[in-house]
């Protein structure tokens, strides 16, 4: 049965820093060895208007359709989360790859689906992962439909502007 353990809030002071070394990895050109597992998201800061950048983990990569999917593993307490939601177009850089891309969160339903097909993918990674949310987990279908429901899970959908 999943269970939350600990409350959770976004690194801040020194393990801000250590969260935020994949960003400098991209802005020193070096986006390319994280390959297709994480992605750079650009975006607008919703109270600054400056823009912002966080590298998330890749949930999966919609092949047919070109999305690329997330989760915000700091639920919607997560300024990423809150800034896209308040600008969903933005841009993201998979690899060496930058594209405009339109953020719009899953409906439940969806999120579900993802999250059980991230499990049947990668097990280990989703007990993890679950541990740094804050939640216990034996992975269990029951345990990941129940994350799928407290975990914001987005789509980045890409537009042709540029």
């Amino acid at each position: 049965m999943l269970e939350k353990i600990k409350d959770v809030h976004p690194p801040r002071g020194l393990a801000r820093l250590a969260w935020r070394t994949p960003v400098r990895l991209y802005r020193l050109g070096l986006g390319g060895l994280l390959g297709e597992h994480f992605l750079l998201l650009t975006h607008t800061g919703r109270k600054s208007g400056q823009p912002r950048q966080n590298v998330l983990e890749v949930v999966r990569h919609d092949q047919e359709t070109g999305a690329y999917i997330v989760a915000s593993g700091f639920g919607e307490k997560a300024d990423w989360y809150k800034n896209i939601i308040a600008q969903p177009l933005v841009t993201i850089q998979v690899g060496l790859k930058v594209m405009p891309v339109c953020a719009e969160r899953l409906s439940t339903s969806e999120a579900i689906r993802e999250m059980l097909d991230y499990n049947r993918r990668y097990p280990n990674a989703l007990r993890a992962l679950a541990g740094i949310m804050g939640y216990r987990t034996d992975g269990s279908e029951a345990d990941v439909r129940a994350l799928g429901e407290i975990i914001p899970i987005l789509a980045f959908k890409p537009r042709s502007d540029g």
